[in-house]
């Protein structure tokens, strides 16, 4: 294929850690003559903080990789989101869910099942029941709600053979059942990550998707999403996870190790490189 458009989109929530930088290093490797784009993944107010997203320039740049600017920012296009889910909500796909999560635990345990998707127990569908007046009345009301998507309508609409291609595994069918009605919004968070990751590679033109091998399942859901918003559609490549000496993936809430502090003990760029096999 051509040079691709590749890029690394982390959430400035936390030090950047090896599995960020393996991340980037393929992401950046995979366009060589091409562009290499970094976004930040800000949506999640409460816990983004201005020193990690300094932190993260700092560490990509110690690293040796330069990318373009400026860099996108989710925060600043909280309208596109919107218009994307508006064009959602016009094809009817969209309804307001009232369940706390403890009212969907207790709706599953009434109907004795525990149906599991890749994001964990599926929706049963209570609120895609309500009327039309009753949604009306409880939001005048101020009750709190998400959005879900209808995704037995998302299917019927976009059609059931949607395809899209791995570059390491081949060519897939999306199934984005799997999911259920998920999430695409909430009142304090204007788009989910499945809408937002969508709309944003449509926005920067981004041709080759790279993301670790935990995202696998959610390109089927993203496809269906590109079908119905009309967005053009990348090839994916998923990699290796980088997994800790007792073979849990890095996160950042497990305390991974950053690159800072692996950089105050004297490791180098060679360093992080040759222990990921970059």
């Amino acid at each position: 294929m051509p040079d691709p458009t590749t890029r690394f989109a982390p959430s400035p929530t936390g030090w950047l850690h090896l599995g960020h930088a393996y991340a980037a290093l393929f992401a950046a490797d995979r366009a060589r003559q091409g562009r290499f784009l970094v976004r930040l993944e800000d949506i999640d107010g409460t816990r983004v903080r201005p020193e990690y997203e300094t932190a993260l320039f700092e560490d990509l740049a110690w690293l040796g990789l330069r990318w373009e600017q400026p860099v996108l920012k989710q925060s600043d296009h909280f309208a596109d989101y919107r218009v994307g889910l508006q064009k959602l909500d016009a094809l009817g796909l969209l309804y307001p869910c009232f369940c706390t999560r403890k009212h969907i635990q207790e709706e599953i345990a009434r109907a004795g099942q525990a149906p599991h998707g890749p994001d964990g127990l599926l929706y049963p569908g209570t609120c895609r029941q309500l009327s039309a007046t009753e949604r009306a009345e409880r939001q005048g009301r101020g009750e709190a709600y998400a959005l879900r998507l209808d995704i037995a309508k998302a299917i019927a609409i976009a059609g059931n053979d949607l395809a899209w291609q791995d570059l390491a595994r081949g060519q897939f069918i999306a199934t984005p059942e799997i999911f259920g009605d998920v999430v695409l919004a909430r009142k304090d968070t204007p788009a989910s990550y499945h809408l937002s990751v969508v709309m944003d590679d449509a926005r920067q033109g981004v041709t080759l998707v790279t993301r670790g091998e935990d995202l696998l399942e959610a390109t089927h859901l993203h496809r269906l999403l590109m079908e119905l918003l009309k967005l053009p559609v990348p090839q994916w490549e998923h990699h290796r996870l980088i997994v800790d000496e007792n073979g849990r993936r890095l996160a950042k809430r497990d305390d991974a190790r950053s690159l800072r502090a692996l950089r105050e003990e004297g490791w180098t760029p060679e360093r992080v490189r040759d222990s990921l096999g970059c």
